[in-house]
C-alpha cells in the first residue's frame, strides 16, 4: 500500500530484497500543466517520470500503471511507455506528482545537536534550517542520517531516483568517518571492526577499514574508519561494544563525494562533476 505525506523525508531506508522506496512521495497541491507541450521540455516515459518523483522504483511504477492507478492530465493512463512532459500532470491514486524537472543537489556540513528530518516536535534545530530559501523552495530533503551528535557530510536533494538509489542496500556506497573515542585502542578493538562482529542487539556488522590516524602517546586516538552497510548507529554500537566512549564522530567522504575544508554549519550546491560522478555511481545517467 502507498503511503501519502506531503512533507515527508526521501531519505527513509528501502527495504533489503526490494526496489520500493519505504520514503514517502512528494506532491503538489494542484496539477502543474496542461496536455503535452513541448514548450515544456523532453518528454520520458511515463513509469520513468514516476521513479523519478520518489515514490517507487520503475517497476513498481509499471504495477501502479497497469492497475489503473495512475492518471495523466486527469486522464487514466495504462501505458508504461507513454511520453510525458516535464509539464504534465501525473498523479497516482488521485494524489499529483511533484515534477521532476528541477533537480537540486547540497552538500551541508552538518554540525552536532541538529536533527535530520524536516521538522522536530522538541524544537530542536533541523538540518533544513541550514538551507537558503530557494534550496529550500525546491523542496530538498536528507538523504540518510547522521544521529543527532553526530556531524560531517550530508547529501539533501530533490532528486527521488537518485535518493531511492543512494538508500537501496544494492548500490550501499562506502561512507568514511573520523572517529575520536577516549584513550587508546586495542590491537583486539581494531581488528574486530576489521574483521566484522556481531552487535549486542545480534546484527552482524561488515568487515569495515580502519586505519589509526592518531594515538600512540596522546590520551586519545583518532580512527578512520570506512563502512559499506548502513546500520543504524553503526559505529557507535561497534565503539560500545568494545568498550570504547565516543568523543567525536564526523562523516568525512560519501562515495565520490568529499566534505573537505567546508565550514561545520555551511552548506554547498555539488558541482555538476560531482553530481555526474554520484549519479553514475549507482548506475543512473549523468542527467535527472
Amino acid at each position: 500500500m502507498i503511503h501519502w505525506d506531503a512533507s515527508a523525508q526521501v531519505s527513509a531506508q528501502a527495504s533489503a530484497g526490494s526496489e520500493q522506496t519505504s520514503g514517502q512521495a512528494t506532491f503538489g497541491q494542484e496539477p502543474v500543466g496542461h496536455a503535452n507541450n513541448s514548450a515544456g521540455g523532453s518528454p520520458v516515459r511515463l513509469n520513468k517520470a514516476i521513479a523519478a518523483s520518489g515514490l517507487c522504483s520503475r517497476r513498481k511504477a509499471d504495477q501502479l500503471i497497469f492497475a489503473g492507478r495512475v492518471s495523466v492530465n486527469r486522464m487514466p493512463e495504462t501505458n508504461p511507455g507513454r511520453q510525458v512532459f516535464p509539464t504534465d500532470s501525473i498523479s497516482v491514486d488521485g494524489r499529483v506528482l511533484a515534477s521532476p524537472q528541477a533537480h537540486a543537489y547540497f552538500l551541508l556540513h552538518k554540525p552536532t545537536q541538529v536533527v535530520c528530518t524536516a521538522d522536530d516536535p522538541e524544537g530542536r534545530p533541523t538540518v533544513l534550517d541550514f538551507l537558503p530559501a530557494d534550496a529550500r523552495r525546491q523542496r530538498v530533503y536528507p538523504v540518510g542520517r547522521l544521529d543527532y551528535f553526530s556531524e560531517g557530510l550530508l547529501l539533501l536533494t530533490n532528486d527521488g531516483q537518485l535518493a531511492q538509489r543512494l538508500m537501496h542496500p544494492r548500490h550501499h556506497q562506502p561512507k568514511t568517518y573520523e572517529v575520536l573515542v577516549r584513550g587508546t585502542v586495542s590491537v583486539e578493538a581494531v581488528d574486530a571492526m576489521r574483521q566484522g562482529m556481531r552487535l549486542a542487539e545480534g546484527d552482524a556488522t561488515l568487515p569495515a577499514d580502519v586505519a589509526v590516524e592518531a594515538g600512540g602517546q596522546r590520551a586519545d586516538t583518532l580512527l578512520r574508519m570506512v563502512l559499506r552497510q548502513g546500520l543504524n548507529r553503526q559505529i557507535r554500537r561497534m565503539c560500545r561494544d568494545l568498550g570504547l566512549t565516543i568523543l567525536r564522530l564526523r562523516r568525512v567522504a560519501q562515495g565520490p563525494l568529499q566534505l573537505g575544508d567546508l565550514p561545520s554549519g555551511t552548506v554547498r550546491p555539488l558541482l555538476p562533476s560531482e553530481i555526474r560522478r554520484l549519479r553514475a555511481s549507482v548506475g543512473l545517467s549523468p542527467a535527472g
